[in-house]
């Protein structure tokens, strides 16, 4: 996993599971989180790295921990983490 922030060296570290284990950890936690509408466009992300990089090559959209999908053209170190993100990613470190 990676993170569209600036603390993208944060996230697998010490989850000791590799990709495969946090793909279906975040697929189940999306499952259960309950997503508001709410200021998505205000935040970065948190983000699988390899799906930051495809996006950058292809234009596909990238899907966020908190569920929000987009095309990232932001810088996101202007922005602060998203809660839900955060929130989600802490759970999954568990």
């Amino acid at each position: 996993m990676g993170i569209f922030t600036r603390r993208d060296s944060d996230v697998g570290s010490g989850t000791g599971g590799g990709t495969d284990v946090l793909d279906r950890e975040l697929e189940k936690l999306l499952e259960e989180e309950q997503l508001e509408d709410g200021d998505h466009e205000r935040f970065s992300h948190y983000v699988p790295k390899d799906k930051i990089l495809e996006s950058a090559v292809t234009g596909k959209p990238v899907r966020a921990l908190c569920g929000k999908k987009w095309t990232p053209s932001r810088d996101p170190e202007k922005f602060p983490v998203c809660p839900d993100c955060k929130r989600v990613y802490e759970r999954m470190r568990k």
